[in-house]
């Protein structure tokens, strides 16, 4: 079978999730079942193969990510070099009496042609190479690796502000961001993985300290209560291949721990690690320089071996001139490309193109709330703003631009604010790791938390822990998340400034998608009728209002029929409002058959018509101490209808209307103002207070 096959095998086995049980369940076999002496030499020469392909890719891979699995890699490998340490011990400790050749050739050829025969070299030879692994490569790089992790850790938050800055400024996109946050929380995650592994390696090396023993002593029990066999004769066996097998088995395990302290105390960089030595090592011509004459020198002193000495001087003076030349070049090249780029270059003039355009919506959060938005991070913010576009286009009648979301590192960390236009409407503080309990009114308990107030509508409220959800539930809170609120808080925003997010082209729309259905009608409005900036300012106005304007027909035909008589935006919104008065009480007022509102006195409402008649052009102009009375009778009606959880509904006469919407709803955002014209025919009416007849 050729190598491609068997990596084809390798990739369906992983593919079907086999690869690891097989692996597992060969290492067992290896422990259990014994293995002959040609199945040992495939799996010794496998293990010797496996370790250097892992040290070449350590010194290969530009930086450690690039070999993130390389933890778990470690511990297979030592796991499967202790299973095969087991395998060949009872391959020594059972045919061990017919000589050296017993345990397989890869064991024999290190004990016999590795350490010459002599089991006294061996031992110091293994020895060695065991104080190497265990106290200078193993230990030095566990202790790197622990650092490494410590300072990873430690850096995190840093590192994160880093690219937040990065993407606010418009360095790098948001795709490029989530994915450098990734490579930070991957660099935790591996140098933390690397300070365990490291532990393994240690073991290793423990025990094959350990198994040497077992073998040696085991062995010559073996070889002279069970064989017969004379001291000398066994003590040369058995020696020979427990050093062989004890050989065999550190060699790898050095390979590894040399590949574990390359990774850890590698730099990431867009070289490998034979460039990286070559710049930084022998790319400076001073050090080689200097290096040449302080060997020269030594070449010199009688006694000294001349030649070599001489010569590895002359090898370094030639490499520094070479690398100052290069270095010369290079500078000419790089100062003759700037003086070219100086004398081709120009300003270039300014265009449009260098002017950006506000946003109609925008969202900006501190770097705590970056979360919610990113949904690498399990955020659920966006899909609800989403949400809330499609709800309140569906409501409004045309389509809410999407809402650019953007990090803000002049906000406080845990502060979003929300902009129309550019400019800053809204800005409320939340918690992303807590959830909201708001007070509706009437609750029956205390909760610990952080006290505040609803951004979207004032309500008192309390940041409280997770935990407690269920406790506010029961004690007669809403318990909302952070995303819910910015979710909510923006809805409110984009329905209470729906008239500034609509323009002539969303206008132009509309009449467009009318056009397919109704071409004729379309064709009479626009622009013999009407001028399109005139209809876009009568659909702002019902907006301003809270009027939908799903119902574009009924708008349409009723512009068609008022505008050649009356070109006036606010007459035309008064028109529209009547042909839509259905619409408006049902919204008001819902599928109840009853409408209860409340009126002004006659006399006052006398007074109020001729103040708005004698100052045409002006508006409602009122004396300050009536105007008082009038809106605090005015939010007390309200209160108490809202108490009732009825809406609160003023009616009173079409000249009045326009006016007394603009001044009494700043104060009072649910009140609804009508005109009697604009409550249809069959609504049954129920008039709960009168204002201003005690004045």
């Amino acid at each position: 079978m050729s190598a491609t096959a068997v990596m084809n095998q390798v990739r369906a086995l992983s593919r079907n999730g086999l690869g690891t049980p097989i692996l597992l369940a060969a290492m067992l076999a290896m422990m259990v079942v014994p293995l002959p002496p040609l199945m040992l030499d495939i799996l010794f020469t496998f293990n010797i193969s496996l370790a250097l392909v892992v040290l070449l890719v350590t010194v290969y891979a530009q930086r450690p990510l690039d070999f993130s699995v390389f933890p778990t890699v470690l511990l297979v490998a030592t796991l499967l070099r202790l299973a095969l340490n087991v395998a060949s011990t009872r391959v020594v400790l059972l045919e061990g009496h017919a000589g050296t050749g017993a345990a397989g050739k890869v064991i024999q050829a290190f004990g016999e042609f590795v350490v010459g025969g002599n089991y006294a070299v061996g031992l110091v030879v293994f020895a060695i190479l065991v104080l190497i692994n265990f106290i200078v490569v193993t230990k030095g790089a566990g202790r790197i690796s622990e650092v490494s992790a410590r300072f990873t850790l430690d850096a995190m938050p840093g590192k994160q502000m880093a690219i937040d800055a990065d993407l606010n400024a418009g360095a790098i996109t948001q795709k490029e961001a989530s994915k450098r946050r990734d490579d930070v929380s991957r660099e935790a995650d591996f140098y933390g993985a690397m300070d365990g592994a490291s532990k393994f390696v240690r073991g290793d090396a423990v025990a094959g300290i350990l198994i040497l023993f077992i073998n040696i002593i085991g062995g010559l029990g073996v070889g002279l209560l069970q064989h017969g066999l004379s001291f000398s004769q066994a003590v040369h066996n058995y020696s020979l291949l427990t050093i062989g097998d004890g050989l065999v088995a550190q060699i790898p395990s050095l390979v590894l721990s040399t590949s574990a302290a390359i990774i850890v105390t590698r730099v990431s960089t867009a070289q490998d690690m034979g460039e990286q030595v070559l710049q930084q090592l022998f790319g400076n011509s001073k050090a080689l320089l200097v290096t040449a004459g302080i060997v020269g020198s030594l070449g010199l002193v009688p006694g000294m071996p001349n030649m070599v000495f001489l010569l590895l001087a002359s090898v370094f003076a030639g490499a520094g001139f070479m690398v100052s030349r290069r270095h010369e070049g290079e500078t000419q090249a790089e100062e003759s490309k700037s003086r070219d780029q100086e004398q081709v270059t120009e300003p270039t003039e300014l265009s449009w193109d260098d002017v950006s355009s506000v946003d109609l919506a925008g969202l900006e959060v501190g770097y705590r709330l970056i979360p919610l938005v990113d949904k690498n991070q399990g955020g659920q913010l966006m899909p609800r703003i989403k949400g809330v576009r499609k709800k309140i286009s569906q409501e409004l009648g045309f389509l809410i631009q999407p809402v650019h979301i953007r990090d803000n590192l002049d906000l406080s960390p845990n502060t979003y604010r929300i902009t129309l236009m550019g400019v800053p409407v809204a800005e409320a503080e939340i918690y992303p790791d807590r959830e909201l309990a708001i007070n509706p009114g009437k609750v029956f308990g205390e909760l610990e938390g952080i006290k505040t107030k609803d951004p979207s509508f004032g309500l008192e409220a309390i940041w409280i822990d997770a935990n407690d959800r269920e406790q506010a539930q029961t004690t007669g809170y809403t318990v909302v998340d952070a995303s819910t609120v910015v979710a909510t808080h923006l809805s409110q925003i984009l329905q209470s400034h729906a008239h500034e997010l609509i323009g002539h082209e969303e206008v132009q729309h509309l009449l467009d998608v009318l056009a397919k259905n109704s071409p004729k009608l379309v064709e009479n409005l626009l622009p013999d009728a009407l001028s399109l900036g005139a209809i876009v300012k009568v659909l702002q106005n019902l907006l301003r209002e809270q009027v939908p304007i799903r119902d574009i027909r009924t708008i349409a035909e009723t512009l068609a029929e008022r505008a050649p008589k009356c070109q006036d935006p606010d007459e035309l919104s008064a028109a529209l409002r009547i042909s839509l008065s259905r619409s408006i009480v049902q919204k008001i007022n819902g599928l109840a058959s009853e409408l209860s509102v409340f009126t002004l006195d006659p006399s006052m409402e006398q007074i109020l018509l001729k103040t708005v008649q004698g100052n045409s052009g002006t508006g409602l102009v009122i004396e300050p101490g009536l105007a008082g009375q009038l809106q605090k009778s005015v939010s007390e009606i309200v209160g108490r209808q809202e108490m009732e959880g009825r809406p609160a509904i003023l009616v009173v006469s079409p000249p009045l209307r326009p006016w007394l919407s603009r001044w009494l709803r700043v104060a009072n955002r649910s009140l609804h103002i009508l005109a009697y014209n604009e409550i249809p025919d069959n609504t049954q009416v129920k008039v709960v207070a009168t204002l201003g007849r005690e004045g």
